[in-house]
């Protein structure tokens, strides 16, 4: 009994804490929500056994634009870039965390870049200066993206004191970034309140 008694303690001291429910609500300092916002938490603690961020992942060249206009991959991902348009099209970046071009092609056709590096790579089109998106390349596999109410749910955040990093092309703020604390529970969920402020580029994608 006493051995039983003992194997019970060490499994329920070996067992993993359990996840919960970050929700992250972002929006302008008027109450307008910010889409397209890629929300990130880094736990101190690392995070080992979790889930990576599962593909494919496709970035679409679709009625002159790019789609979608930001995408979020992990570390060491492929990405599709098919032509989806009549026209070609001459993909390309500059970024310090992914430089690389796509030569000139046409519909239906597929190219596929390989993300090694984290870090923000913008994408333009040589031919049609319109058409800007954005890779988020991210090293770990807690994050998300808002939708068009400003609202992102991440799963299975690890229980503790998390830094959430909210990221956005187009925020106003140092690396076009803000961060937040949470303190998120042994189990349930938690929601968060972001705030930022977006200016608008020259050639707008979207008017927010």
């Amino acid at each position: 009994m006493r051995l039983f008694t003992a194997l019970l303690l060490c499994l329920g001291l070996a067992a993993p804490a359990v996840a919960s429910d970050l929700s992250v609500s972002l929006s302008t300092p008027g109450g307008a929500p910010i889409a397209d916002a890629v929300v990130m938490v880094a736990p101190e603690a690392g995070v080992h056994g979790a889930r990576p961020l599962a593909g494919p992942f496709q970035m679409a060249q679709k009625d002159m634009e790019f789609q979608p206009f930001v995408l979020i991959v992990p570390v060491g991902a492929d990405v599709a870039f098919p032509n989806l348009d009549r026209v070609r099209h001459h993909v390309y970046s500059f970024s310090p965390a992914k430089t690389f071009e796509l030569k000139l092609y046409g519909r239906d056709e597929t190219r596929v870049v390989h993300f090694d590096k984290p870090g923000v790579v913008p994408l333009g089109c040589n031919i049609h200066d319109s058409m800007v998106a954005f890779v988020l390349v991210v090293d770990t596999p807690y994050a998300g993206m808002t939708d068009a109410s400003g609202q992102a749910v991440i799963h299975g955040v690890p229980p503790g004191a998390q830094a959430v990093r909210v990221w956005h092309p187009y925020l106003r703020a140092p690396g076009n970034a803000v961060s937040v604390a949470a303190a998120v529970p042994q189990d349930g969920a938690v929601r968060v309140q972001a705030t930022g402020d977006l200016w608008t580029p020259v050639q707008p994608h979207r008017m927010y």
